[in-house]
């Protein structure tokens, strides 16, 4: 079943602009980017979780079949997953191409901040705080997103995230039990290009859920991003009833985010 059509909005245009250009440069930081016409491949240099294709910048016209052959075919050579992420609303004619070739299509509701961002309470037992690089609870903090996802850290995920945050690729924030100290229960990043910011990979372990962790983890990542200076906050929710709880801190779904997967 197919998402609703975001509610129509007289900023989405621009602000969808300035989504793909976001999208089309932070992946860059880490990956070199391969054209194949209408797409590109962005290939991660060095140790990482594999990138993805996604249409070439400024392109919103159709897509042919054979060009998403041709990145999987790259994508095989390499070794690397067969994926590709983009938004319907300003790639409208890629979905039918990567159907045609027999990927799985998967929607998200593409969500962007209205105003500053709400106070979130502190849930009891916990301290919510930024993560430097040289914090003691920053291998913990990387971890626990995976662990909420169901799989380990690739080794030295820790030491790259560390590097990407002296950096300023990457801020992270986690939910820290107090009772066993350096142990985070929840965590999430963001990713700031010039006045935009993407929040990513917030998620809270099996046995911590339902305790308004992630709201309050993605509540200190907005905070600390619209202090240093992001007007565009925005993020992708897995699904219809995430989108609902970001809708409490001020979300609101503006677009489609697809993923396409072998």
């Amino acid at each position: 079943m197919r998402l609703r059509p975001a509610r129509p909005s007289p900023y989405r245009g621009p602000v969808l602009k300035r989504i793909e250009t976001y999208y089309d440069t932070v992946p860059r930081s880490s990956a070199r980017a391969e054209e194949f016409g209408p797409l590109t491949l962005f290939v991660r240099e060095g140790e990482g979780w594999p990138f993805y294709a996604r249409p070439a910048a400024g392109h919103e016209g159709e897509v042919p079949v054979a060009a998403v052959e041709r990145v999987r075919a790259r994508q095989r050579e390499l070794g690397v997953p067969e994926a590709f992420e983009w938004v319907a609303e300003t790639t409208p004619g890629l979905r039918a191409a990567v159907e045609a070739s027999g990927l799985t299509v998967h929607e998200h509701p593409l969500m962007v901040l209205e105003g500053p961002g709400p106070a979130v309470p502190e849930p009891e037992g916990v301290t919510v705080r930024m993560v430097d690089a040289g914090d003691p609870g920053l291998e913990s903090a990387v971890a626990a997103p995976y662990a909420a996802f169901g799989f380990p850290p690739e080794p030295g995920t820790a030491e790259r995230t560390a590097g990407r945050i002296t950096a300023g690729l990457t801020r992270l924030a986690a939910a820290f039990d107090e009772e066993a100290d350096g142990v985070a229960l929840a965590a999430g990043q963001y990713q700031p290009v010039g006045d935009v910011s993407e929040v990513v990979g917030v998620g809270t372990v099996p046995a911590a859920r339902r305790r308004g962790l992630g709201l309050a983890v993605t509540a200190a990542l907005v905070a600390d991003a619209r202090v240093r200076g992001a007007e565009l906050v925005f993020l992708s929710a897995s699904d219809a009833d995430v989108a609902r709880l970001y809708g409490r801190l001020g979300f609101r779904t503006v677009a489609t985010a697809l993923i396409a997967e072998a």
